[in-house]
């Protein structure tokens, strides 16, 4: 590209519509000239060619991405990752904000997709290494989208819990138990204080465990459970499968007694979570198999907030994440930001509770909730509840029991001391962990 050429792909944000824009924030490491870098990768996410031979025109105006805000951050003597990059010269890291027209591809999120993280974007000349880290919309773009039927409001209306974390539960084994032995452990953990029991991600529709069977009786002792503890309760049933049979395992699922449904979006596409959410009459909960393939490494990718963002939009109730701790590998600042992704101001999308998870047990929730800093977040252990030495009920109650100290202030060492549940968790899964003060009036 010439100087005019790459002019053409800049911009000042002010002025610009912004209603007309979503803005995109990525990270790339170019070789050579990083404003033509620039301009190239806008080029080929929008007019990669402009105008047509022969014919006065120039229809970048309107049609072109355009870069407002290009910061060089480092000049590096070799890529990130090991790559082919056929372009010679010194290899910049940047910073780039782009103004997308999203009348390039309307309110559809494939055609989204396709056009931010697509091959305009990782097949830029001369950029091998990008990670788009962050999306905007505008509200003219968000009117398209329902968002959450239910939202964090809806849950708790319909659990009837208004002032704490909810609480789900694993059921474990996640897989190989018939449905009978699958359904009584979830009732012992209904019994026990969890207010959502649910199928692993993995847990399909199989012959050794057959989605009908496995709901009716759920169901079944799901109610069983409510009559007994005089609170509502879920059983959230997976219903990952082939996107033409998403509608029909759903209605089966509510017929024989499951009252929330299970995705795994990126497997399934958010486009197919965005239809079954126009069909759905249950809360529909995310999981995250793909996330860390995607947004693992730090140079590359996609970011993870930008995923829940989107599946935000496409109509999750509640977005299981990666959590905190080792376990996971990634950093609490990363689920922070799915945290608010979840919860912050969205247009007239409702908020999605956030729910980070991964080997958490009574000792943790302390932690998960002082690092959030409030109450709207969903705790969902597995083995911390189902492989509780005195029980799945005894696991659940642990986690309750570490709630009521955690809302009064109480070490859950001297709550242990009168609670047996308690004790025996700390005793299997400690020990605790290290924790700054919290206390459950913090702000939400």
């Amino acid at each position: 590209m010439n100087a005019a050429d790459v002019a053409g792909f800049f911009a000042e944000w002010g002025a610009l519509n912004p209603e007309d824009y979503l803005s995109l924030d990525y990270y790339l490491e170019c070789s050579g000239d990083p404003r033509q870098a620039a301009a190239h990768f806008c080029s080929e996410q929008s007019t990669a060619q402009w105008r047509r031979q022969g014919v006065d025109e120039d229809l970048r105006p309107r049609f072109a991405a355009k870069v407002v805000d290009l910061q060089v951050e480092a000049t590096l003597s070799r890529f990130t990752y090991p790559v082919d990059c056929p372009a010679a010269g010194p290899v910049h890291a940047c910073r780039l904000r782009i103004a997308h027209p999203h009348g390039n591809f309307g309110p559809r999120l494939p055609n989204l997709l396709s056009a931010i993280c697509g091959e305009g974007t990782f097949f830029s000349p001369g950029i091998p290494l990008v990670k788009l880290l962050d999306i905007h919309f505008p509200a003219t773009y968000l009117a398209h989208f329902e968002g959450p039927r239910f939202g964090v409001a809806g849950l708790r209306e319909r659990l009837g819990v208004y002032d704490r974390p909810l609480f789900f539960g694993v059921i474990k084994p996640n897989l190989g138990l018939p449905p009978e032995a699958f359904a009584e452990v979830g009732y012992q953990g209904w019994l026990g204080g969890l207010d959502i029991a649910k199928d692993d991600e993995m847990l399909a529709d199989m012959a050794w465990c057959p989605l009908a069977e496995r709901s009716a009786l759920l169901g079944a002792a799901r109610r069983r459970a409510e009559a007994e503890t005089g609170q509502g309760k879920i059983y959230l049933a997976n219903i990952t499968d082939e996107v033409d049979r998403l509608c029909d395992l759903h209605d089966l699922a509510v017929s024989r007694g499951a009252n929330a449904v299970l995705v795994n979006a990126m497997p399934v596409g958010l486009s197919a979570v965005r239809m079954l959410r126009r069909h759905a009459q249950v809360p529909l909960i995310a999981h995250f198999p793909l996330t860390a393939a995607l947004s693992r490494l730090p140079h590359f990718g996609i970011h993870s907030r930008v995923l829940t963002r989107l599946q935000r939009l496409a109509g999750f109730d509640a977005i299981i994440m990666p959590g905190f701790g080792p376990r996971m590998m990634t950093s609490a600042a990363e689920v922070l930001d799915n945290v608010r992704a979840c919860l912050e101001p969205l247009g007239p999308i409702k908020p999605s509770l956030p729910v980070p998870g991964g080997s958490d047990w009574a000792g943790t929730l302390e932690e998960v909730h002082r690092l959030i800093g409030g109450v709207d977040f969903g705790f969902v252990p597995g083995r911390g509840v189902f492989a509780h030495p005195l029980g799945p009920a005894a696991g659940a109650r642990s986690i309750r029991q570490a709630w009521e100290a955690i809302a009064h202030g109480i070490p859950l060492a001297r709550q242990a001391l009168d609670h047996p549940e308690l004790a025996a968790a700390i005793a299997a899964f400690g020990p605790l962990p290290a924790t700054g003060p919290a206390s459950a009036g913090e702000a939400s």
